[in-house]
């Protein structure tokens, strides 16, 4: 979907596209993009999985032309979905990768259902073609039968095979891309001030809080204020996307911005102001807003398992987020009493002592006053560089903390057919298994006229007056019983046990 700005001027030009590069876990969205901007961010993942969001500004040569084009690669882990969402709505073409050799899986489908929910334009980058014995129309099929028509398929979308290890066809892809900006007919407008969307945001100890974001119109320069949904900034250093520090930047260009007041929320919108009035003003309005949203409330008697969570960006925390609502069951719950970008702190540890929570890091250490702390309090900090074993770890947390109930189960019933005799508390019964099976040794509960009328214990069980171990379900068996109730004709005996759940 093509984000049009407010303001309405005759200084429209064309600007750059912005590309989010979509699709599941391993289908060489990366790689791919890594070809295109001639460096490697796989090798620096850890299992080899985008665990943020990054931007990238290329200079591509398009038919003899040399154009801009910035790129999005948002992680393909089920996990990352709301800064999957979060990068469709930031830019203006979507490329959906998928493998040759496997096509259509969950994520696809995930990233798709963003694709749709913005009406964004989109271009199926068909990967992997290098790997042997891939059949492209069978993957086309694939995409037809989940709702993706490419061209020549039935449908409008364009499809291009490329190989993100060799490059085969990877120019074609970017021609694609023009074309379709093209068609977009994308414009801004470089005399007003920037606007545009926070993609990334993060705490460092020595430069301290520093945001990156995406301009979709107008020019940001040094002077000017920035502000976003409760934080603003005065901007005194521009850098780009290669780490260089510029005096000014413009419309669909990926820029860092250090020294904010607060944490800027991903996925909100910034805008540029002369004044710092003006920015703390606009802050103050958005941050409102933001504050309208509905949370989710436990019912009552629900058990709650405390969590405090620490993540190195804000991006990494929102995701992990997104993954523990998902948890638990229907007595246990995940509530997070606690969380925040950077090192695990000793402010950290004391808010876990409080409810005797678990701490969880995130691509973070814990500093020494925290670890102090955890020796003295007996606090667990359980530390992670992969998203989905922390969520294993919680998985297995809650197994262990739900508790336990017994619930009671009727495993047979019986019906009295005949009393032979009785001697105090025990009695000689003739009977039929109505249900399951009746053995020597259970307890029972008496019914008469749909009514319990007390509770016995079978002491015996034979059929045909041979002592057996236990009577099925249509055999007549006759059977001691030690009760306190005289049981007659009619008395139906219902075996209970407990569950535990």
């Amino acid at each position: 979907m093509v984000i049009v700005m407010k303001e309405k001027t005759n200084n429209l030009i064309s600007r750059p596209p912005v590309i989010v590069m979509m699709g599941h876990i391993d289908h060489g969205k990366s790689t791919l993009l890594d070809y295109v901007r001639k460096t490697n961010v796989t090798e620096k993942e850890e299992g080899g999985i985008t665990q943020h969001i990054s931007a990238y500004e290329a200079e591509c040569e398009i038919s003899g032309q040399k154009k801009k084009i910035t790129f999005l690669d948002t992680p393909g882990h089920e996990a990352f979905c709301s800064i999957r969402e979060r990068g469709a709505r930031v830019a203006d073409i979507a490329v959906l990768v998928v493998s040759a050799e496997d096509g259509v899986k969950p994520q696809t489908l995930e990233a798709l259902k963003c694709i749709n929910k913005d009406e964004m334009p989109f271009i199926v980058a068909l990967n992997k073609i290098d790997k042997a014995g891939t059949n492209l129309d069978k993957i086309k099929q694939n995409l037809a039968e989940n709702g993706i028509l490419v061209e020549g398929w039935g449908g409008s979308v364009p499809i291009v095979p490329v190989s993100g290890k060799t490059g085969e066809n990877v120019p074609e892809l970017l021609e694609i891309i023009a074309l379709q900006s093209d068609i977009e007919e994308l414009k801004g407008d470089p005399s007003v001030p920037a606007e545009g969307f926070v993609i990334e945001s993060n705490l460092n100890p020595k430069q301290g809080i520093s945001a990156t974001v995406i301009i979709k119109n107008g020019t940001l320069k040094k002077g000017m204020f920035a502000a976003t949904s409760g934080a603003y900034v005065p901007i005194r250093a521009i850098e780009n996307f290669k780490g260089v520090n510029v005096d000014e930047a413009s419309f669909s260009s990926p820029v860092k911005i250090v020294g904010w007041s607060a944490m800027p929320a991903v996925g909100k919108q910034f805008k540029t102001f002369s004044s710092k009035e003006a920015a703390v003003a606009f802050a103050e309005t958005a941050d409102k807003k933001s504050a309208e949203e509905i949370q989710n409330v436990a019912p009552d008697g629900q058990i709650f398992l405390p969590l405090v969570v620490k993540a190195d960006t804000s991006g990494s925390l929102e995701a992990v987020e997104h993954e523990l609502q998902k948890l638990g069951n229907e007595k246990i719950t995940v509530k997070i009493i606690g969380k925040g970008i950077g090192a695990i702190t000793e402010k950290d540890i004391k808010t876990a002592n409080i409810k005797k929570s678990l701490v969880l890091g995130f691509n973070v250490s814990a500093d020494k006053s925290a670890e102090a702390l955890v020796l003295r309090d007996n606090i667990e900090i359980k530390i992670f560089k992969i998203i989905y074993e922390l969520v294993d770890f919680v998985k297995e947390k809650i197994k262990t903390e739900t508790p336990v109930s017994k619930v009671e189960v009727m495993t047979g019933a019986a019906k009295i057919l005949r009393a032979f005799s009785k001697n105090k508390d025990k009695q000689v019964l003739g009977g039929r298994v109505e249900e399951g099976e009746i053995k020597s040794g259970e307890t029972v509960k008496i019914w008469r006229r749909e009514a319990q009328i007390g509770e016995g214990k079978i002491k015996e069980v034979q059929i045909q007056k041979i002592k057996t171990g236990a009577a099925k379900t249509g055999e007549e068996f006759g059977m001691m019983v030690e009760a306190k109730i005289e049981l007659v004709p009619g008395d139906i005996l219902k075996v209970i046990s407990f569950v535990k759940q």
